[in-house]
Parts: structure tokens; C-alpha cells; sequence
């Protein structure tokens, strides 16, 4: 149970960092927000590192930091398709990522409960379900979105696995902090060779910093997960966190929720509680 616990908050703090991170990147450029998000979360980590006696565990580093290089490219596309797309739609697409720790752990030899399997396949599927409507949609900047969604969803699964292989193999610390490094390195070479812009007013870099903050915090609490429990289904928890942008958007937004984004939240929940079950 620690294990779905944790992966549900990791899930709940990812989607309220993807909900501030879509809005702060419909008035701030995105390598911006990215950047100094991804800056904060380097700085806190260094300073937990060093309480910690700077004691980094080789093997889970550079796991993390091989994921971390989807991470980079993950959060950059999915922020700038939550600022150009519905983010009620985008969000769930995303999530589609999950299906790549799922298949990887199924065919490395985890084999979880039938009842649970079922039940991580139904809470994706539900995940996702919201996307039929906005692929047709004849905005262009709703298909772009979705588009920028897809390369999301398949960067952000791989870094999704790394993270949890190196939770698995070794001590959080040092799978966080090689993630982080791993993605802040990536986004400073882009920035460098698109020579992006980096300027934001102190009240964006603040609110970029704790987006940043909390990402850091879902990292954590799904690395803790991904050693307690199966991959294969803390991946599929953890990427419940569209539920949070869907609802966040309708509140907060006033964007239209359809029947068919409804049916997939209540399939997602009565997948959750399949899970926890089995």
C-alpha cells in the first residue's frame, strides 16, 4: 500500500506542477520556464547532496541521468503543448507514455496480480480516452498541441523507466540527482544552441522555481515507489497525474469537459482502486 500511496502522490504533485508550468508558459517562454524549474530542483537536491555528505551511488546516477535526457525533452515539449492545446486533452495524451515502463517491466519479468494488471491497464486507458475528440479538432493550434503531446508522452515513458531502474538498483538521492542533472544539462545545450532567451520578470522565475520544487518532490516520492512495488504498476499510478490538468482546467480555465473526458477519469479511479486491491 506505501507503494500505490506514494505513486498517488507522485501523480497529484506532477499534475499540479504540469498545471502552473501550461499556464506560466502561456506568458513566459518555454526554455524559460523549463530551465529555471529544472534550476531549482538542481539547487535543492546539491543541497540535500550535501547533508547528505555527497555520498552518490554510481550505478543509480547514471541510470537517472540517462532518463533524465528524456525528462528534459519531455517536460519542454509537453509544457509548450499544455500553452498551445486544451490542456484537458493535451494532459491525457501524455500520459500515453506510461504504456513504455509498463511494456519494458512486463518483458524484463515483473509479474504482478491479474486483478492489478487489469486494473493499470484500465486506469491508462482511461487516461488517455479524452484524446479522440481533439485529434479532430480543426484548430490548429489544439493539433499541434496534441502532436507536441505524442513526443512528450514517448520521451517522458523512457525517463519515466530510467528513474524507477535506478529507485530499484540504488538510493533516491542519487537517482534524483542524476536525473536532474541529466535533464538540466540537455535543456543548457539547447538554450545555448537556439540561443533561446532566459530573461523573465523575478515574480515568473519564482513561480518557475517552485514548479520546479514540487516536480522535484513527484520525483521523489515515485522513486521511493518504484522501490517498494512493482514498476510496471507504480508507473501506471504515477501517470494518473492528467486527472489534475483535466479538472484544473474545467475549475480554473473553464474549459469544457466532454462526456467522453468524464467516462476516461471514472475509468482511471476504478482503475486505481483495481489496483490497490490486488
Amino acid at each position: 500500500m506505501s507503494a500505490i500511496a506514494l505513486a498517488l502522490g507522485s501523480a497529484f504533485a506532477w499534475g499540479c506542477a504540469d498545471f502552473f508550468g501550461g499556464l506560466l508558459t502561456r506568458r513566459v517562454a518555454v526554455a524559460a520556464v523549463t530551465v529555471f524549474s529544472q534550476g531549482a530542483g538542481f539547487v535543492a537536491l546539491l543541497v540535500w547532496l550535501a547533508v547528505d555528505g555527497f555520498h552518490v551511488d554510481a550505478r543509480a546516477f547514471w541510470i537517472a541521468a540517462l532518463g533524465g535526457l528524456g525528462g528534459g525533452i519531455g517536460l519542454a515539449a509537453y509544457y509548450k503543448a499544455l500553452a498551445v492545446g486544451t490542456m484537458s486533452v493535451v494532459a491525457p495524451v501524455a500520459a500515453c507514455g506510461a504504456v513504455i515502463p509498463f511494456g519494458i517491466s512486463l518483458a524484463t519479468g515483473e509479474r504482478p496480480s491479474g486483478l492489478a494488471l487489469g486494473g493499470a491497464v484500465v486506469a491508462l486507458g482511461g487516461a488517455v480516452l479524452a484524446s479522440v475528440e481533439e485529434r479532430r479538432s480543426d484548430d490548429a493550434g489544439r493539433r499541434r498541441g496534441v502532436f507536441l503531446a505524442v513526443a512528450a508522452a514517448i520521451a517522458l515513458g523512457v525517463f519515466i523507466y530510467f528513474l524507477g531502474l535506478a529507485g530499484e538498483h540504488g538510493d533516491t538521492l542519487s537517482a534524483l540527482f542524476g536525473a536532474r542533472v541529466g535533464s538540466l544539462s540537455l535543456l543548457l545545450v539547447a538554450v545555448a544552441v537556439t540561443r533561446a532567451a532566459l530573461r523573465v520578470s523575478p515574480p515568473s522565475l519564482a513561480a518557475a522555481a517552485g514548479i520546479g520544487l514540487v516536480d522535484t518532490a513527484a520525483n521523489a516520492m515515485f522513486v521511493l515507489a518504484s522501490a517498494r512495488g512493482y514498476l510496471s504498476i507504480v508507473s501506471v499510478l504515477a501517470s494518473l497525474y492528467p486527472v489534475v490538468p483535466v479538472v484544473a482546467g474545467h475549475l480554473f480555465l473553464s474549459e469544457r469537459i466532454s462526456w467522453p473526458q468524464r467516462a476516461g477519469v471514472a475509468l482511471a479511479l476504478g482503475g486505481v482502486a483495481a489496483v490497490a486491491y490486488g
